[in-house]
């Protein structure tokens, strides 16, 4: 509260926008890489947080690089090589490639 947004640091800025997220309570949050800053400890509530807002009614979409992260989404997308994929893997029973997975997503889906 004492401070400037130019005189935080990297994490301490992304804490400001997820809490402004929280209170605004939008239909969509985009994250682009909410946990790069933060500590471990840090980022796994960021994702618990991310978790109850889903729960609540909240559609997020993550981008991130880290597999933890991604692993904490109920839905993953991937995109390789200039493709999305949709990625089936961490369903059961679900579409996957010869490799088991990501099933590249149709112009039509």
């Amino acid at each position: 509260m004492d401070f400037y947004p130019n005189q935080l640091s990297g994490g301490q800025c992304q804490r400001v926008a997820i809490a402004r997220a929280m209170i605004a309570r939008p239909k969509l949050l985009l994250a682009d890489e909410p946990t790069g800053a933060l500590d471990s400890a840090s980022g796994r509530q960021v994702m618990e947080i991310f978790g109850q807002l889903n729960d609540a009614g909240t559609t997020v979409v993550l981008i991130t690089h880290a597999q933890e992260v991604a692993a904490c989404a109920k839905i993953r997308h991937r995109i390789l090589d200039g493709e999305l994929y949709l990625d089936e893997s961490q369903r059961k029973g679900g579409a996957s490639d010869e490799r088991g997975e990501t099933v590249p997503l149709e112009a039509d889906s």
